[in-house]
């Protein structure tokens, strides 16, 4: 990571994440009675806490509605959830103007086309090992790791890294 992505990534304040194809693997898994099943990683979860304990608020920004989505960002303490909103970028505008974040305080990571946007506007624009090869193009940075096996978690761990947080979150765990 460049010196210039670490000075960026030092201001952030507000996490986002797109959910399928980022904290999901982006399977869609329906049952025969049409409900849908969503398969969400611990480690990408445990990321989000360690982000909310070093004072970083997180969002999700999703093209689709799902109770499951819900459920996960409260009992993950989640503290902005906008479901069924394809236009990422107008949400994430609206997020700004409802909360007072900007451009210059937010990272973002998505998988795909309608992820762009909103991953060329903040200041530290992520996407997945595995995603769309022209989003990754225009990302700032891609994880190692993929879609729902510990991606959003590397994305998390490389904020607290950049500013110096990571390593005493994780020394509470010794």
């Amino acid at each position: 990571m460049s010196a210039i992505q670490v000075s960026k990534i030092q201001q952030v304040k507000l996490a986002v994440f797109d959910v399928d194809g980022v904290l999901t693997d982006g399977k869609l898994n329906f049952l025969a009675d049409g409900s849908e099943v969503k398969n969400f990683n611990t480690l990408d979860g445990l990321g989000i806490k360690l982000l909310a304990q070093a004072g970083i608020k997180t969002a999700i920004i999703t093209g689709r509605r799902s109770p499951q989505v819900e459920r996960r960002a409260e009992a993950l303490g989640i503290d902005y959830l906008h479901q069924g909103r394809e236009d990422k970028l107008i949400a994430l505008q609206e997020l700004w103007l409802d909360t007072g974040f900007t451009a210059e305080q937010t990272a973002y990571i998505g998988d795909d086309l309608p992820d762009l946007a909103a991953i060329r506007a903040v200041a530290f624009g992520a996407t997945v090992n595995g995603g769309h090869q022209f989003v990754a193009s225009h990302a700032d940075w891609c994880t190692h790791r993929t879609a729902g096996n510990g991606a959003g978690r590397e994305f998390c761990e490389t904020i607290l890294a950049a500013q110096g947080k990571l390593e005493s979150l994780l020394s509470e765990y010794l």
